[in-house]
């Protein structure tokens, strides 16, 4: 069997996009920082960083679960 490399084009930085939409679906439930750090069990300042340093830091797909559970999304939102 050949394999051989198949061309794909990945965003450069997907935790940009991510982060703009924690923010922006946070606003749209009317969810203050504080709150989504109370609700996910994470502190304010990891929630403030998450979303203000525009994807210079990253969390796992477990904290991204919580805050979609938290927000009332699907996780698929936060990519789009």
């Amino acid at each position: 069997m050949t394999t051989f490399k198949r061309e794909f084009q990945f965003e450069n930085n997907i935790m940009t996009k991510v982060s703009k939409n924690i923010k922006k679906y946070r606003k749209v439930a009317g969810i203050t920082q504080e709150q989504l750090a109370v609700d996910v069990g994470l502190s304010y300042d990891f929630i403030r960083r998450l979303e203000y340093k525009k994807g210079s830091i990253g969390c796992s797909i477990d904290t991204l679960y919580k805050i979609s559970v938290v927000l009332g999304i699907t996780m698929d939102k936060f990519f789009e």
